[in-house]
């Protein structure tokens, strides 16, 4: 090349980011949009939003609060630090120093965070979220898939684990596990914990716990990996899913004593990156976590509601030739198609991308493929967001009606449509 030859732009960019493009939920999320603005009648079932209002009494707290401008401790508001300690305390009952509690934008950015500050593997099973993988990339960490079984629910399990870290057993490593799951909906149960935490101990693994959707198991039976391994586990929360505040950017990470040192680190990399959470939002976050007379109708309807939706959406796909794990929290369904492969591949249907853009061409119903999870391209597989309805409404009806299959038929209608769409197109 010559020296006065001007170069691509392209080529000043990092390589561990070139070719990305944006996150795959916030892509479809974002041409769902641009299909609306063209005349489409779009099912949103992509970006995984909760359907569901603020709490009245968290947003008023936000509003009385509109005021606070100044810049907070990197960690946190040391109010809202107690709060996220008295909250795990009485959801899990588990003790943390409200000094180990780290607060940021959303759960997100802070994921990032420990994975620049901690020198490890990323492990995460197949399929898993959209970003815990490219945001290894983007740090230059390598990825370990973790293999993983349909019968099962496609989760981790310890078998997997011991096998990867049987391998190195000195290397360290960073477990993501994410109960209730994105994106097949899988629930662990204290078994399943239990005999993952003898593994992680084994080996000395760095777990991180993302419990962003706990609030919305549908049975209020929600367990943390922390109960099993509180020593080498770090729990991830915030308010985007169970209190319907995605787009308020709010999260947490919860350290034990062993782990300070890994929670003073990411302050020290936070103060040069995000300096602070948005005050207003982290003062309106105590009241979120303080225990309230509404939250508890809020939280049983809201899990009442997901799971006869989620319930409806299982048994109309399987009906279908769908093979899924019943979701048993969250807002997800992850069903695969490969019972239906031969009649799909006719219509020249043979993999999750062609398969998702003709449905969504076809019906308008807008899905992910199960490739931006992990899976195999080739795979028949996608991801559900059954949350296009009108979540303040249903809880308004939830108040007076029973919550059965014709109440989601009337209050999440566009969800039980776009599914029965979808079990038709596929049926052919």
């Amino acid at each position: 090349m010559s020296l006065n030859q001007p170069r691509s732009p392209e080529v000043y960019l990092n390589l561990n980011v070139r070719g990305m493009g944006a996150s795959a939920t916030l892509a479809i999320n974002e041409r769902s949009q641009r299909l609306v603005a063209q005349g489409r009648d779009i099912y949103r079932l992509g970006l995984g939003q909760s359907p569901f209002p603020v709490p009245d009494h968290v947003r008023d707290a936000l509003a009385r609060n509109a005021h606070q401008k100044d810049y907070l401790a990197v960690k946190g508001l040391p109010a809202l630090r107690q709060a996220v300690v008295d909250w795990v305390r009485r959801t899990e009952g588990l003790d943390y120093s409200p000094d180990n509690i780290l607060v940021g934008p959303g759960t997100k950015e802070l994921m990032f965070l420990i994975q620049l500050v901690y020198y490890g593997d990323l492990v995460i099973p197949s399929p898993s979220w959209v970003s815990y993988a490219p945001q290894a990339r983007i740090i230059g960490r390598r990825i370990h898939w973790l293999r993983t079984r349909p019968e099962t629910g496609l989760g981790v399990e310890p078998d997997a684990l011991e096998e990867l870290c049987r391998e190195d057993p000195n290397r360290p490593r960073l477990l993501i596990l994410n109960s209730p799951g994105n994106p097949t909906g899988l629930c662990y149960s204290e078994e399943q914990l239990s005999d993952i935490a003898e593994v992680l101990r084994k080996y000395r693994v760095l777990a991180l716990s993302d419990e962003i959707y706990s609030g919305t198991h549908y049975t209020d039976d929600h367990r943390s990996l922390a109960r099993y391994y509180p020593e080498g586990t770090i729990i991830s929360n915030g308010l985007s899913k169970w209190c319907g505040a995605g787009g308020w950017r709010l999260g947490f990470f919860v350290f034990p004593d062993s782990l300070s040192w890994l929670a003073n680190a990411m302050a020290a990399v936070a103060s040069e990156t995000f300096t602070a959470t948005s005050a207003p939002i982290q003062y309106a976050a105590v009241t979120a976590l303080q225990e309230h007379p509404d939250m508890p109708t809020y939280l049983s309807h809201s899990r009442q509601i997901l799971a006869a939706l989620a319930d409806h959406a299982y048994r109309t796909l399987s009906s279908a030739g769908a093979v899924m794990h019943p979701p048993a929290g969250g807002f997800y369904l992850f069903p695969r198609f490969e019972t239906r492969r031969g009649s799909l591949e006719a219509r020249g249907i043979a993999d999750g991308q062609t398969f998702s853009e003709r449905l969504l061409d076809d019906t308008g119903v807008a899905i992910l493929p199960g490739h931006c999870f992990g899976r195999p391209t080739q795979e028949l597989s996608s991801r559900l967001a059954i949350v296009d309805f009108d979540g303040g409404a249903a809880l308004q009806a939830a108040r007076t009606s029973p919550i059965d299959e014709d109440f989601v038929k009337t209050h999440c209608n566009r969800v039980t449509t776009a599914i029965e769409r979808m079990a038709d197109w596929v049926a052919g």
